[in-house]
């Protein structure tokens, strides 16, 4: 099960800051390493809920966690540098009654387009290693490069059906051109992964990942929902009365004759079954749903009048 930062800290998720905090104070006083001397089960206990106050106690990386919706998901888009960023430990801690040493927050810089970390190992001084400094101790790691994200626009065959893609754009001081594959049935919102192309590693790194944001653009003709589609077909009222047969042309070009009952009211929606958007992952495919709309003349001959005020005086 992911773990959630929430239950690391008890609290709900509409909990106020004052509650996170005091739920931190609570559980800081019970897990400090002060209270808990060579204890390991303790302080990886401790560095869990520092972790997830470090997050929820600020209201930017709060936001961003919340779109996430687990600590493991958070942690694939930000490292433990941007997690810890600006949180300084041993002031927090100070503020609850614990002895603290040096400044130890996160911080960013950048040079030359590329992002550098610079920062302090915020347990450091309380398990022991106080000794070289996080600086020191970090300075040579290798690093992996920050993740980037494109917004792509795709059309609603291309998001049905897959496609092949070229894209150009510029990271840091570079021209990369990308040739992406969009699986068939994705939507709106969903995300590729690009493993590797984006921003530069540290001390021989890897670099990070890029990450395609899909945005489905509007059809003239189909709408979707899901994995299903939406088109309209008008008919007249008399068709309506007494039965019809429209031609429906399907996203992929074929013509399909569907059958319209005598006695169809407006609105209804009649569904083709399969011929919606393939579901990702083994998903089922989704339908097609024709909605009928039943056109009433707006001007009738005097002909056609008395036959309709014939048809209202029998009680139709």
């Amino acid at each position: 099960m992911a773990e959630d930062y929430y239950q690391v800290l008890g609290v709900d998720k509409k909990a106020s800051a004052d509650d996170i905090k005091k739920a931190y104070r609570k559980l800081a006083l019970k897990w400090h390493p002060d209270r808990n001397p060579n204890n390991k089960a303790a302080e990886e206990k401790f560095k869990k809920i520092s972790e997830a106050y470090a997050v929820l106690s600020d209201t930017e990386k709060r936001q961003q966690y919340d779109q996430f919706g687990s600590a493991d998901q958070f942690r694939q888009q930000y490292s433990q540098e941007d997690i810890f960023r600006n949180f300084d430990l041993d002031e927090i801690l100070r503020s609850f009654g614990f002895g603290g040493g040096g400044r130890t927050t996160f911080r960013t810089t950048r040079r030359g387009g590329a992002a550098r970390n610079d920062y302090d190992d915020p347990f450091a001084g309380l398990f022991g290693g106080g000794g070289m400094g996080g600086r020191q101790q970090y300075a040579n790691i290798p690093q992996k490069g920050q993740d980037a994200e494109y917004n792509l626009s795709i059309t609603l065959e291309e998001s049905v059906f897959g496609a092949d893609k070229k894209i150009s754009f510029q990271l840091e001081n570079r021209i990369e051109d990308i040739n992406v594959k969009i699986p068939a049935g994705i939507s709106s919102g969903k995300k590729l992964r690009l493993p590797g192309k984006g921003l530069s590693g540290y001390n021989g790194g890897p670099n990070g990942d890029l990450y395609l944001n899909i945005n489905v653009l509007p059809h003239p003709i189909y709408a979707r929902d899901g994995n299903d589609l939406y088109i309209e077909k008008t008919i007249k009222f008399t068709q309506a009365v007494l039965g019809t047969f429209v031609d429906v042309t399907t996203l992929d070009g074929s013509v399909k004759r569907l059958k319209i009952s005598p006695g169809t009211q407006n609105n209804t929606k009649i569904r083709m079954k399969g011929y919606g958007v393939p579901g990702l992952k083994g998903a089922p495919k989704g339908d097609l749903y024709v909605k009928i709309n039943v056109e009433v003349p707006q001007k009738l001959s005097d002909r056609q009048m008395k036959l309709v005020q014939q048809l209202a005086d029998e009680g139709i």
